[in-house]
């Protein structure tokens, strides 16, 4: 959700941001709304005082047996009424299409962001690790399939298409790819760990801007929930509605959960293997902060996500988004690549972003100094700490031998003890 008064204040930034993201020539309906909305306020609290003096004036005339004046006053009264009710329709009518139209368009970038259309603009801050020298990489799926722990077929028959079975060995790979994930969070990086529901309402989807916008990526239950496509709904909708104290700041909270998504915009795209996949495992990481301190917490939660490939001897690249590829409710967004060998590039496998308040307004989310009477939205952030399958993905390529057989990550290996390869038996 956006500040109607920096819109009326700024025009052209709203409409150059918008545009960037393409969602452009909003703003002068926008503040066409926004005038109508207004003028029905003024009038609204013109009739109800114009209202209450006449209903004063009533009783004052009958006290003075002046029964004319009463009977104009009333008159005047039953007008008033009607003005009320006409105005009245008015403010409601175009505040709901003002807050349709705001809760439509994406948040605006960051100055720093930079301009671009998709992600053939954005730009590389960063890489770590040299890609592994590996001859004839296999890809995940064929890998997972030959050691037979890795089953679409079966999957598909229970499920359709973009899910998947993994069995033995890989089962438990991805088992302590996620606690490993978890430990390294809650432990060194200081997030607080929590089991949310997968389940969520209209207002938490709302909130975090998954509604109504994204409604068709999203999987609703016959009662009218959705399942989550990610722990950041439920993460960051620990605060919606609330007032935190300031000195409770920053709120660090991480979770392993599945995700469900109906990839209703990826048709064609991956449709091998586990690259995108209706259901996931993923660590989200969310922060809730003080304003002034959200561009710094960007920095570290994204130090937190490649903390994790680092551990795991995963090459990897840090990219800064530009203003095209950046999701609706990010102010500035990096995405982690991962070197997958079998297709020869990096792969994204995280999104940390920093919404600013954009979140915030929508769930009304504020935080408030001891001993001061007025409130501030906070700023929300969020990003993968990482995505489990796609890490299982990374290590199945990356740490592949000729014969087949996956070596199992040094920092995996408390995790699955006497294991050090994955294949050739249980």
């Amino acid at each position: 959700m956006h500040d109607i008064r920096a819109i009326r204040e700024n025009p052209e930034l709203y409409e150059k941001a918008w545009a960037a993201k393409g969602s452009s020539g909003k703003v002068e309906e926008i503040l066409a709304l926004d005038a109508k909305l207004r003028a029905a306020q003024t009038a609204l609290q013109s009739a109800q005082a114009e209202r209450n003096d006449a209903s004063k004036k009533i009783g004052q005339a009958k006290a003075q047996k002046d029964e004319a004046e009463a009977a104009r006053l009333m008159a005047h009264v039953e007008a008033l009424k009607k003005t009320l009710e006409e105005q009245g329709e008015v403010e409601r009518t175009a505040g709901e299409q003002l807050k349709a139209i705001l809760s439509s368009l994406p948040n605006i970038p960051a100055p720093e962001v930079p301009d671009g259309a998709d992600e053939h603009d954005n730009v590389e801050v960063r890489r770590w690790g040299e890609p592994f020298a590996i001859g004839q990489a296999k890809d995940h799926a064929t890998l997972g399939e030959a050691m037979g722990l890795m089953d679409f077929e079966a999957a598909a028959r229970m499920s359709g298409a973009r899910f998947v079975v993994l069995k033995g060995q890989l089962a438990r790979l991805e088992r302590a790819i996620g606690q490993f994930m978890l430990d390294l969070q809650t432990q060194e990086h200081g997030y607080t760990e929590v089991n949310p529901p997968l389940l969520v309402n209209d207002a938490a989807a709302y909130g975090t801007d998954k509604l109504p916008k994204f409604a068709e990526d999203l999987f609703q239950t016959t009662d009218g929930r959705w399942l989550i496509p990610t722990a950041e709904v439920p993460l960051t909708s620990l605060v919606m509605g609330q007032i935190v104290a300031e000195e409770e700041l920053p709120l660090r909270f991480t979770a392993l959960t599945p995700c469900f998504r109906s990839e209703a915009g990826a048709s064609g795209r991956d449709t091998r293997g586990m690259i995108r996949q209706h259901q996931f495992n993923k660590v989200e990481l969310v922060s809730i902060v003080a304003p002034e301190k959200s561009e710094e917490e960007h920095e570290r939660m994204v130090g937190c996500a490649e903390a994790v490939l680092k551990r795991l001897e995963l090459p990897f690249r840090t990219m800064l988004l530009c203003r095209g590829d950046m999701g609706f409710g990010a102010r500035k967004t990096y995405d982690l690549e991962v070197w997958l060998p079998s297709q020869g590039k990096y792969r994204e496998i995280s999104s940390c972003s920093n919404c600013g308040d954009f979140q915030a307004r929508r769930m009304d989310a504020r935080t408030k100094k001891a001993g001061e009477k007025g409130t501030r939205y906070v700023h929300t952030l969020n990003g993968s700490g990482l995505a489990v399958g796609r890490t299982l993905v990374a290590i199945l390529e990356n740490y592949q031998d000729e014969g087949g057989r996956i070596a199992v990550p040094q920092a995996l290996q408390p995790y699955l003890p006497g294991l050090s390869h994955i294949g050739g038996g249980e």
